[in-house]
């Protein structure tokens, strides 16, 4: 599961990328959550590429209500046959521009997180779903999702899934309507560990409300906790001695 990422790169860049004609004002963003509204690039119907904002946390549009455990992330291995997911996965794809995601791994001292990046640097795109609700009184809401898969050998140190990561190649693939569901699920393996970089950042990236550059520094982990001492052996006990 992936629960947190990072997008700090100027909308400059995320248009050159990304190939969308759209330059709204977006603040970078560190510590990006659930139910956040969050920029997805679509592919409209004639072809061109579209930037808009999204709820991240997928409601799908047959659903009676928001509910209140947001849909993040989907599944590579049921995306396409699980009901939450199965009609965005054929009709509503999404690119999810980041430069940075987080994962937390379990060790001694607690849960360390980990900041993922491009060992270059740079954005990438994760592979994201996305659906259009509509409220009982009329109002619209469109939510997104992104793809999670088994890591490769390198994540896998970290947590047991990772986020799909599309190769630049592979986003015009993903945005085709007529591309079919073997070549979409072609596309939905792990990124290779020699391309990416995992290093360890503060704790404070788990409170949502800590959004600054702060956030995406590297910190040396804690240490694991040291031994404690050993206790020392009583003596017998002399009761019933004889002499």
């Amino acid at each position: 599961m992936c629960g947190r990422y990072s997008l700090t790169s100027p909308v400059e860049a995320m248009a050159n990328l990304f190939e969308f004609s759209e330059r709204p004002n977006l603040a970078p963003r560190y510590n990006v959550a659930p139910t956040q509204d969050v920029p997805v690039v679509l592919r409209q119907d004639d072809g061109t590429r579209a930037l808009r904002l999204m709820r991240w946390g997928l409601v799908p549009h047959w659903a009676k209500e928001i509910g209140t455990a947001p849909l993040i992330n989907a599944r590579a291995e049921t995306a396409a046959n699980k009901p939450s997911f199965r009609a965005a996965f054929r009709k509503r794809r999404c690119l999810v521009p980041a430069d940075g995601y987080y994962e937390w791994q379990t060790t001694a001292p607690g849960k360390q997180p980990y900041r993922i990046v491009l060992k270059d640097g740079g954005l990438f795109a994760f592979a994201g779903l996305w659906d259009l609700w509509t409220a009982p009184d009329g109002r619209e809401l469109a939510s997104c999702a992104f793809i999670t898969l088994a890591p490769n050998p390198m994540l896998a140190a970290i947590h047991d899934r990772m986020p799909a990561i599309l190769a630049p190649e592979a986003c015009a693939t993903w945005l085709d309507p007529a591309a079919t569901p073997d070549a979409l699920t072609a596309l939905l393996v792990a990124y290779p560990e020699m391309r990416l970089r995992a290093y360890p950042v503060a704790k404070r990236v788990g409170q949502v409300a800590n959004d600054d550059p702060e956030i995406v520094a590297e910190v040396a982990p804690e240490p694991p906790p040291a031994p404690k001492p050993a206790r020392r052996a009583k003596a017998p006990s002399r009761q019933g001695d004889l002499f």
